[in-house]
């Protein structure tokens, strides 16, 4: 009868195996030197590791490839090949939700993107798009590897083909907290979320060496393309923060609001807020006159569950705001004009704003509500030259192409074709409302009686008695506040202090809209 004792030997072979796997592990979590994390934290950064250790549930993330190198030659690279190639990879839980990210090491070749880094970030995208689940990029890099040429290039290809194939199916959120520089840059500009941190973040195509080498002009990294650039002027960045910390905690805020892929619905969570309470504030709010400013802000702190929402581009064209809240629980995106800025016009700035918004809500379920109280367009030269008309039509082919539901609240003034633009019944708002105070017109009543009535008014003894009586006239005529639901462009008219639950009672009734867009490869959206 064959002995079943252990074998010694076998035992001890492989403990010794396990062993040093355990040591090997363990030299990987350390990073490459203590020198390099040193550095690291001199310049107010965490590690790849510890941000990873903030972004997901404790203990939850499991890493891919931690054993990877690189297999280049040359330029002294065969004697460097240290483990994970300079860039972290896996998924974990947020808030008991699987996420994937990756994250670049910038100890290791200082986060640079060589053949092996790449194929790391190709593989975690891939399984990312496999479970239906949101990828997030911790990037930190100093761009492609040199040393590996046209390989690195190569690998950012893959990068960008995955995040264009990915849009529109799983979130893809980009984190900036380090240097992101020359092809890097194109791939956050391609995922639906940019954050970056003040301080220790950049975004350029070219470097402050070469902008001075070729124009002559002499500027830092941070004026260039700085956190607070993005931030409030080109609006590559939807969210800045001081510290890395707070950044991370309001990536996994974002993901509270947004679903894994675009076949689900956005999370609901119960709210002790009754979405049936009455917002009695809303009736002093806003002012009946139209030529005074207030806050929107107040207006959805008042709609929101337990007042709450999450703006994105705060700082970036401020005359519209777009915000994530919940309203009895049920995930909404919010476009409002702000009259505090420009009167609450429409811009080049706002209407791209605006659209790129309204393009995410509805690529992820996510209903629409917009609030108008709109003079119009910004009117000027630059704004013709600068294109505002192709801008203008970026917001109404996103609201025209929206299949979510969609409610549009006139609060006060809708002139021209800015009405027509912010979710108005004739481009598909699935229900349209108002305030007692709207005034929905081709324009106000002032220069609409400028127009109208010029000879009559010049012709006249007393230009602006006659002047004054008109605009009086054309505004009892056609600008009162029951003039559009007599015709059935506005659903009903509703008392402020009303808002709140007519929202949630239309967005409950909603949740299951299907509609259909004709069969098409894709529409030719304004650029």
């Amino acid at each position: 009868m064959a002995s079943t004792a252990p074998n010694p030997v076998a035992e001890d072979s492989t403990r010794a195996r396990v062993a040093e796997l355990h040591a090997l592990r363990e030299s990987v979590l350390a990073g490459p030197s203590e020198k390099a994390t040193r550095a690291q934290k001199a310049k107010g950064k965490l590690t790849a590791r510890e941000r990873l250790e903030l972004l997901f549930d404790a203990g939850t993330f499991a890493e891919t490839e931690p054993l990877r190198r690189h297999r280049a030659s040359g330029f002294g690279l065969e004697d460097r090949r240290p483990y994970t190639d300079g860039v972290v990879t896996g998924w974990g839980q947020v808030d008991g939700r699987t996420v994937f990210a990756y994250a670049h090491d910038f100890r290791v070749f200082g986060g640079a993107l060589g053949e092996a880094h790449a194929e790391k970030i190709h593989k975690v995208m891939d399984l990312a798009e496999t479970a239906g689940a949101p990828l997030v990029g911790l990037c930190d890099g100093a761009g492609a590897r040199i040393q590996e040429g046209v390989t690195a290039l190569a690998g950012y290809g893959g990068i960008f083909r995955r995040n264009v194939r990915n849009s529109g199916v799983i979130p893809q959120i980009s984190v900036i907290m380090g240097p992101c520089a020359g092809g890097a840059a194109y791939s956050p500009a391609l995922t639906d979320f940019v954050f970056m941190v003040r301080g220790t973040s950049q975004m350029f195509i070219t470097g402050p060496d070469v902008v001075e080498a070729v124009t002559g002009e002499h500027i830092t990294h941070e004026e260039l393309g700085g956190a607070d650039v993005h931030g409030t002027r080109t609006g590559v960045a939807g969210f800045v923060h001081d510290d890395e910390e707070s950044c991370l905690s309001d990536v996994r805020h974002l993901l509270s609001f947004l679903p894994s892929n675009n076949r689900e619905l956005p999370p609901a969570v119960p709210s002790d807020d009754p979405p049936g309470r009455r917002t009695e504030a809303l009736v002093d709010l806003v002012p009946a006159d139209p030529n005074r400013a207030y806050d929107i802000t107040a207006v959805l702190e008042e709609i929101a569950d337990d007042g709450e929402f999450f703006e994105v581009h705060q700082g970036w064209a401020p005359n519209v705001v777009c915000a994530l809240t919940r309203i009895g629980g049920e995930v909404a995106g919010i476009v409002a004009n702000q009259p505090q800025h420009l009167a609450g016009v429409l811009d080049i700035e706002a209407s791209e704003k605006a659209a790129r918004f309204v393009q995410m809500c509805d690529a992820f379920n996510i209903p629409l509500v917009t609030l108008v109280d709109v003079p119009g367009f910004l009117p000027g030269v630059g704004q013709e030259h600068g294109g505002v008309i192709r801008h203008g039509a970026k917001l109404l082919y996103a609201y025209c192409n929206a299949t979510v539901p969609r409610i549009s609240v006139v609060l006060r003034k809708a002139y021209g074709g800015a009405y027509i633009v912010m979710d108005s019944r004739s481009i598909g708002t699935d229900v349209s409302l108002a305030w007692p105070v709207n005034e929905i017109a081709v324009m106000g009543a002032e220069g609409a009686a400028n127009v109208v009535f010029r000879r009559q008014i010049a012709q006249a003894d007393d230009p602006e008695a006659t002047r004054a009586q008109l605009v009086k006239e054309y505004r009892e005529e056609l600008m009162h506040p029951y003039y559009a639901a007599e015709r059935g462009l506005v659903d009903d008219v509703i008392d402020p202090a009303e808002t709140r639950a007519a929202l949630a009672r239309t967005l409950a009734v909603l949740r299951d809209k299907h509609a259909a867009l004709p069969s098409r490869k894709h529409g030719n959206q304004p650029q």
